[in-house]
């Protein structure tokens, strides 16, 4: 079930935005063939001292950095023109979402991975009362001028499913629309960062997806990064949602956006059926280890079906020791021959997973440092993954990204963004 009118026709992208004044910088995905995986200068990360690992289950975790991220010197600026996103969002509608039948998905609720105990930057907050925290909303945007201070306070110190809550209760309380007067209020970066912040989590995934193939030319990194690192019943609740929300197919509108290898990769991550046992078969490992060696370096050419299957089906424990079992096998590590045997795309989607499989937050700590290096910036994928990252495991990347970069990323994102925008961000992330 679907909101009446919901989304508005056109939606996105949407005319006259960012506003006048408050264009921010955009870089487009990795060019084809250059994918990402490493840190400055152009070396692996096994040129990282490799700390010990340790339970994340108290204390600061260290993180051990994986070895072995292939890729070349980044180019400090991704050529291309600025890829365009969406503003204006019916508002009518996304205030008083959800709206769903009981036998439909409710893409408010959060995801299995923000409920396990994982180690994000916000919490939901003690002694949480959303009239009260309604009631400062309201305040800091009546009358002439906005405290920006107390917004960012209230919104960075609540859990998603809290935000909702203060939604509901303003509306309530006022009976006006909580998003449309923070968005009447904000702009730029700002107003982009607040929404995305206020979006419950399968939502704002659906709806990222949505716009990455909305209009002219797809931005593939952003379907990677979604459908390539979220579980089964993450990617199962987004397929649900996209279709309640959007009125789509989001299997075939991957098929019409996307050709070859990578739209089979993408089209077998949207089913969500990858095995989740945790624990490991190393014969199957070993065995595994040896197909993909047959299907690319141990032949002339690449049986990419081989790869997708194994890659697509086999669990992140799985895949890691079938990295560990490859490089015993071929003296050369997994990700080393996928970069050899693909690119383009589906490079960069394969080695996402094996990424994934092999250190997660390594993989996002590695996208927020590209989104920010060099001349301007990637506001959009800065926002994204700070926001959907942040109740699941911002703490985590915030360590290995210290270690991959030896600066934190709140110095990064203090001497790259500016004014409110960098104070929420800041916020999020925790100094």
């Amino acid at each position: 079930m679907s909101y009446p009118g919901y989304p508005p026709t056109g939606y996105p992208p949407f005319p006259g935005y960012p506003p006048a004044g408050q264009e921010s910088s955009f870089s487009s995905p990795v060019p084809p063939g250059q994918g990402f995986g490493a840190p400055p200068g152009g070396a692996g990360f096994s040129g990282y001292p490799q700390p010990p690992s340790q339970s994340y289950g108290g204390g600061p975790a260290q993180v051990p950095v994986p070895g072995g991220f292939p890729g070349g010197q980044i180019p400090s600026q991704y050529p291309g023109g600025q890829p365009q996103y969406p503003s204006q969002i019916n508002t009518e509608s996304f205030s008083s979402y959800p709206a769903f039948s009981p036998v439909s998905l409710d893409c408010s609720s959060e995801p299995a991975a923000m409920t396990q105990g994982t180690q994000g930057t916000i919490r939901p907050a003690a002694n949480f009362d959303a009239m009260r925290d309604a009631e400062i909303l309201r305040k800091a945007m009546k009358g002439f001028g906005t405290d920006e201070q107390a917004i960012v306070d209230v919104v960075a110190s609540r859990s998603n499913d809290q935000r909702q809550k203060i939604k509901s209760a303003f509306k309530t309380m006022y009976g006006k629309d909580l998003i449309k007067d923070l968005k009447s209020e904000l702009s730029g970066n700002m107003e982009e960062l607040i929404l995305a912040l206020f979006m419950p989590p399968t939502y704002y995934d659906a709806w990222s997806l949505r716009h990455a193939m909305q209009g002219v030319g797809t931005q593939e990194r952003v379907l990677i990064e979604i459908l390539c690192t979220r579980t089964n019943q993450e990617i199962r609740e987004i397929v649900r949602c996209y279709e309640s929300e959007f009125g789509r197919d989001l299997e075939k509108d991957i098929r019409s956006d996307t050709s070859g290898h990578f739209e089979r990769l993408l089209v077998s991550m949207c089913q969500g059926n990858r095995d989740e046992n945790q624990s490991v078969n190393h014969q199957m490992a070993q065995d595994d280890a040896q197909r993909l060696y047959q299907a690319g370096e141990g032949r002339l050419g690449t049986d990419e079906s081989c790869f997708n299957m194994i890659l697509a089906t086999r669990s992140f424990p799985q895949l890691k020791a079938t990295m560990e079992a490859y490089s015993r096998m071929a003296n050369r590590d997994l990700l080393s021959s996928v970069c050899r045997e693909f690119s383009g795309s589906v490079e960069s989607g394969l080695k996402t997973i094996l990424q994934c499989a092999q250190n997660r937050p390594a993989f996002f700590a590695e996208r927020l440092y590209y989104s920010m290096k060099g001349a301007g910036t990637d506001d959009s994928t800065l926002v994204r993954i700070v926001v959907t990252r942040s109740e699941i495991d911002l703490v985590q990347i915030k360590q290995v990204f210290t270690q991959m970069y030896q600066k934190t990323l709140a110095t990064m994102i203090a001497s790259d963004t500016s004014g409110d925008y960098r104070k929420l961000l800041l916020a999020i992330v925790g100094q």
